[in-house]
This record gives structure tokens, sequence and C-alpha cells, in this order.
């Protein structure tokens, strides 16, 4: 992205109908929203409480979901990241998103972009909100957990990395490093992502192909719906 494109970003509101996306990741008229100061647990993320597993991180998609899809959400940008998504504090109506998914225990401060959030950490975790009832791992850490687990690409000017993210070109999800994950934008310019199995899977020209649903997520991309 540009500088001249950052700072016009920066300068703007941004005012539109929101779209679904992850706990931390929406859409707003089709630009990729990132919540800023934010961290909510990854999707197929669980945590644990009163001795069981949960689905914490679908539960966090979820009430984001609730929160701004179909509605008018406003956010003012703090910049970008590097999937060129646009890091925000949103509204909507008298609503701080970004306060509410911290204070109700669905995401964490992101201590390493900012401490607006710590007391609304703080709020969540003396009430034993959300992920606070129990025990979970940082999304940070899921995530770092989750690239060190890759195969390395053993040749070639990648060799000794992972390679998360390639490029489509023709015939992209028959790529070399076992990546199957098929992000696509579709007709809606939603930002969606396959993976093998599903009913759509083998029809799907990929623009981007992943290795885990993880970076199909961080990219800004959501899971498909399946009906």
């Amino acid at each position: 992205m540009s500088i001249l494109l950052a700072l016009l970003i920066a300068s703007s509101p941004i005012f539109g109908i929101g779209a679904g996306g992850d706990g931390d990741s929406f859409q707003v008229n089709g630009q990729r929203i990132r919540l800023f100061g934010i961290d909510a647990p990854e999707f197929d993320q669980t945590c644990q409480r009163a001795g069981g597993d949960w689905q914490c991180g679908q539960a966090a998609a979820e009430a984001l979901s609730r929160l701004v899809v179909g509605k008018d959400v406003r956010c003012v940008a703090a910049g970008t990241d590097q999937y060129d998504r646009i890091l925000a504090r949103c509204t909507v109506g008298q609503v701080d998103v970004n306060r509410f998914m911290v204070a109700n225990g669905l995401a964490v401060a992101f201590r390493r972009y900012s401490n607006d959030y710590v007391s609304a950490e703080e709020t969540a975790k003396a009430a034993r909100r959300g992920i606070w009832a129990g025990t979970f791992t940082m999304p940070s850490e899921v995530r770092a957990a989750d690239r060190a687990s890759r195969p390395a690409v053993s040749s070639g000017r990648h060799a000794g990395r992972p390679k998360p993210v390639i490029r489509s070109t023709a015939k992209a999800s028959e790529n070399n490093y076992g990546c199957r994950i098929k992000g696509n934008r579709n007709r809606r310019g939603q930002w969606i992502y396959h993976v093998p199995g599903m009913p759509y899977y083998d029809r799907t020209r990929a623009e981007d192909i992943f290795c885990s649903e993880a970076d199909a997520r961080a990219a800004g991309y959501r899971r498909a719906i399946v009906n």
C-alpha cells in the first residue's frame, strides 16, 4: 500500500455496513478491518472451563458478527497491517466494538501494540467473563505454535522457511508446499476461504493459497459458510 493511500485512510473515518469475519476482524463496504489493540482467539481455538473444552474462537467470531454484521459501523483508522488490512477503532452506535470484545472476555488487550484496552481486560478478568472463566492460550502463542509446526521448504530461495501464503497463478492449488486452502473473493466482494472437502472447494478458483486456516484469517479471509 502506498504512503499516500495509507495517509488518506488514516485521515478519513470509514462508514458502512459491517460484514462477517472472525473475532477481531471484519469488513466494511468491502474494506478489510482489523480491530486495533485487541487480539481474539483464533477461529478454531478451544479454551478450557468447568473441566472441559469450549469453542472460544467461534464464540468470539459469533459475538463480533452479532455486533457488526448488517449494522452501521464507523471506524477510525490507526494504520494498516502487513496484510493491508486497516487497523481501526470501531463503533456501532454508542458501542465501542474493540472495548466490548475485550470487556466481555472475547479478546485480550494486544499489549504489543497498545495499552488502550488493558483496563477492559482487567474488568473481564475480575468478573471471570468469557475466556477468563477458565484457562486459555494467548492467541499470539497459538499462531506462533502453528507457524513452528509447519514443515520447512527443503530447497530453493525459501529453504528453511515456512510458506504460509502462496499468491495464485495458474493452478495455484497444485503447489509444491502442500498448502491447499483456497482464498477467493466472491461476487459480493467478500474474502472467503475453502478447505478441502467443502462442497465448492473443487470449483473455487484460488486467488490465494494458504497452509493453515489461521493464515487465511490473518490475511483477512473468513471461512466459507456451508449449509
